[in-house]
């Protein structure tokens, strides 16, 4: 038998167990499964399993959330060579930029 006081002492952790969407049958089971005999401090067993065996907070909307992939830049066809490569405007690729500069 659990005093009053002992009672309302377990109550914040009950309640946080309730807050992680924990079931009254998840609760019971872990607070009286595999208990020791002689139960000598029954208040104080409850009260680290409790706290103990508190289930992991539920995700949150941003966890829930698929990740925002990185922006692709888009394929180009080089206009002198017909190589494609990576770029937000249309032109030339690397080798003919290169060429055009040595030229000039």
């Amino acid at each position: 038998m659990l005093s009053e006081e002992a009672v309302e002492e377990l109550v914040p952790g009950v309640a946080a167990w309730l807050e992680r969407d924990a079931t009254t049958d998840a609760i019971r089971r872990a607070l009286t499964a595999d208990l020791p005999k002689p139960l000598r401090h029954p208040a104080r067993l409850l009260r680290h399993r409790l706290t103990a065996l508190l289930p992991p907070p539920l995700p949150g909307v941003h966890d829930l959330a698929a990740p925002r992939r990185a922006p692709v830049t888009p394929f180009q066809t080089c206009d002198g060579c017909e190589r494609a490569f990576r770029s937000h405007e249309p032109g030339h690729c690397r080798d003919c930029r290169a060429q055009y500069w040595e030229a000039a």
